[in-house]
């Protein structure tokens, strides 16, 4: 067996079909593609707009991509969204929450409408969004859940209270998915992204004083990129990964190990 045959066995997603929300997202889009090109049949999920189309026709142009509209924050559009997947596909092998927003305020700045937003986008959304895909999997008696959390499910940056708040929860709700769902064969997991570099977060890396402060706190002294979110998705998507369950994996470039060491004597 040749290497890409071996590569493939272990970590294909031939006939996975997975629906992903936040598809047009700096993450969400790389994600979106790099497993199509694993063999996923992708429900891509998010806001109806141009952007979501082109990237479900990118895809289609050598994958499988359809395009659905997803308010996440309206339980109507939710039930929706997973009906129409349904539909079309029978059946949801894979969940990959990754839609999530923030507003960096500091604590007393936050405003009601603001807390709620993002509360509703990045936990309730994903809550109850979960909540109805999980139904068709208990059926199914199978499925797999992949949430994306954060740095700031463990570390906090400033002006990231509402945010991290939502993250820690995500982590939270991670485990009790995997402990309630087990016996119906369905695993939870969650990738907590570092200081990754997106179209969002491109303003903090070009401030002056943001950028070497993260810098100085990530061991490889730069930001991610989403490509590098891509393998671990692809691992926890695919079948090689049937006995995890319940853990939050990070992708943060050292940055939890403890970022750039002080000066120390050393010969090298």
């Amino acid at each position: 067996m040749s290497v890409g045959e071996n590569l493939e066995k272990i970590f294909s997603l031939k006939n996975k079909v997975i629906l992903l929300t936040g598809a047009t997202g700096g993450i969400g889009s790389v994600l979106a593609k790099g497993l199509a090109d694993a063999g996923a049949e992708m429900a891509l999920c998010d806001i109806g707009n141009d952007k979501l189309e082109a990237i479900a026709a990118e895809i289609n142009e050598n994958g499988s991509a359809k395009a659905y509209s997803l308010n996440i924050l309206q339980m109507d559009s939710i039930k929706a969204c997973v009906d129409n997947v349904i539909k079309e596909y029978g059946r949801i092998d894979v969940l990959i929450n990754c839609a999530g927003i923030n507003k960096r305020e500091g604590f007393l700045d936050v405003t009601e409408e603001t807390y709620d937003k993002i509360m509703g986008i990045n936990l309730k959304g994903l809550y109850f969004l979960t909540q109805e895909v999980a139904k068709h999997m208990i059926k199914a008696n199978k499925g797999n859940i992949i949430n994306m959390a954060s740095h700031n499910s463990v570390g906090m940056l400033g002006g990231c209270s509402v945010y991290g708040a939502t993250k820690s929860a995500v982590t939270a709700l991670t485990r009790s998915m995997a402990i309630e769902w087990a016996k119906y064969n369905i695993r939870a997991n969650a990738i907590a992204p570092g200081h990754i570099l997106t179209p969002l977060t491109t303003v903090t890396w070009e401030h002056p004083e943001r950028s070497k402060y993260l810098s100085e706190r990530i061991a490889m002294g730069r930001p991610g990129t989403p490509e590098e979110i891509l393998g671990l998705t692809i691992l926890l998507a695919s079948d090689s990964s049937s006995y995890m369950s319940g853990m939050m994996y990070h992708i943060d470039g050292g940055c939890l190990a403890g970022g750039q060491p002080w000066p120390y004597d050393t010969k090298y």
